[in-house]
């Protein structure tokens, strides 16, 4: 039986508001359904061919690209600029279309990413009304700006900074800690129009804050593979319907809001920017609650009389699949599978040695901020995952920037299916170009569904 904390009521009392919310929440989630779905159609003046379909290279080898105007005549003339880990500059040039193509060349000697930024810097024909603005652009922001990548013998590419000597013990410690709390697990219903499946919010006590978020599962007798569901960046309402489709499928989901608030709530009390709170003490860091929360829901899950015993499937794009990646970490030992798109947090001490790192940026010029990142850092979590993994990357991306997911794929020792996207810049930018990662998420997804193994198949370049 769940029982009801005094300290917790208010919690409850809001959680019986969710009814009342639906209408407004599903027009908010309709609304920017529909927002999305109607992006407009970004211009583009230049297409780049890769010598390497898979975009993948050995050191030594020539990086390249041949570019060629189309499908919009081009009104600009471009410059280039190729970097290492899109920080140390290799080379730059101009592009001349004159003759109707034009090439960009780099050779690299090390293993790496290589991210060419390719940007106007005048009207092809001038004119006294020439732009100060430009438009266009494949990096999903119509500024005019492109951007190609590659891979050169990503496979070796290593931490930039070693794991914290204490790092296990740190974390092995904060788990003990939490252990010892009862969860006082609170389910509070939720109407859902999916039929033949049961929702709730729930609450749980954590060390230090809360865990919240939404349980759902069929509406009948039997035990469920789990399905975690781990959050991208931001502070939102989580996406109920959702968790819902997934439990008619036959899920036990569990959908963790990555904040101590009401999953319906879009804001709560969360402080602005959250990912810089304690960002210089590994004791007051946001992200130490928020991993504990994720762990402690997980707890929780194992509790459950109808999880099946064995399946546990965890998800996530960008934060969320940080937060997977850690979870895993965690609890190498209950994990069955790792599914992450674009997963962020990885490299954070990039910055510091030739790598230009991503979410959540943290301060590099300040050394008690990256003295604190690497014990929040994906790639130093990594090691202790044992589940299957499923990454993938853009080899455009400047939100979780590719040599960090590929530095966290790594230092993996278990079996691993790193999956390049190499048009994709965030999946928030190009979501038309990062679509292989959630459709093979899907595939996963579905063969585990049916008692089956996930297998990785190695690299598998889209």
């Amino acid at each position: 039986m769940e029982i009801v904390s005094p300290c917790r009521r208010k919690y409850i009392i809001e959680g019986l508001t969710v009814s009342t919310k639906r209408s407004t929440l599903a027009l908010l989630i309709l609304t920017a359904t529909l927002s999305f779905a109607q992006r407009p159609v970004i211009p583009q003046q230049l297409a780049f061919a890769p010598y390497q379909q898979s975009g993948i290279y050995d050191v030594g080898d020539t990086v390249g690209w041949t570019i060629t105007p189309r499908p919009t005549t081009p009104t600009y003339l471009y410059k280039w600029t190729a970097r290492r880990n899109n920080a140390v500059v290799l080379r730059e040039g101009k592009i001349d279309l004159s003759t109707g193509k034009d090439t960009i060349e780099v050779k690299s000697d090390q293993p790496g990413m290589i991210y060419v930024a390719i940007e106007p810097y005048a009207p092809l024909t001038p004119a006294a009304d020439a732009p100060t603005t430009y438009t266009g652009g494949n990096t999903g922001r119509n500024n005019g700006l492109y951007a190609v990548g590659a891979a050169v013998a990503p496979a070796k590419i290593g931490l930039s900074t070693p794991k914290p000597t204490d790092f296990d013990t740190f974390w092995d410690a904060k788990l003990a800690a939490q252990a010892k709390l009862p969860l006082n697990p609170v389910l509070t219903p939720v109407k859902t129009d999916v039929p033949g499946v049961e929702l709730n919010t729930f609450i749980l006590d954590a060390l230090g804050s809360h865990t919240q978020g939404y349980l759902a599962k069929p509406a009948r007798e039997g035990k469920f593979p789990a399905l975690i569901q781990l959050q991208y960046a931001g502070v939102y309402a989580l996406n109920a319907n959702m968790n819902a489709q997934r439990a008619a499928e036959g899920w036990l989901v569990i959908n963790v809001d990555s904040h101590d608030k009401l999953p319906s709530d879009p804001a709560g009390s969360v402080p602005r920017p959250y990912q810089t709170v304690g960002d210089n003490d590994r004791e007051k860091s946001y992200f130490l609650q928020m991993y504990l929360r994720d762990s402690r829901a997980l707890d929780y899950l194992l509790t459950r009389p109808d999880w099946d015993g064995k399946t546990i499937v965890l998800q996530g794009g960008s934060m969320g699949g940080q937060q997977s990646i850690v979870l895993a970490g965690l609890r190498p030992e209950k994990i069955t599978a790792v599914l992450v798109c674009v997963p962020a947090g990885a490299d954070t001490n990039g910055d510091l040695h030739n790598r230009k790192a991503g979410y959540p940026n943290w301060a590099s010029d300040k050394p008690e901020v990256m003295k604190t990142a690497l014990y929040f850092d994906t790639a130093n979590f990594a090691s202790r995952v044992k589940a299957p993994v499923l990454a993938g990357m853009g080899f455009i991306d400047t939100i979780s920037p590719p040599a960090g997911v590929w530095t966290l794929l790594n230092q993996l020792s278990g079996p691993k299916e790193p999956l390049p996207m190499i048009e994709s810049e965030h999946d928030n930018l190009t979501p038309d170009k990062g679509r292989a990662c959630p459709a093979r998420t899907r595939e996963i997804r579905d063969t585990i569904l049916k008692g089956e193994e996930f297998r990785p198949t190695g690299l598998r370049p889209r």
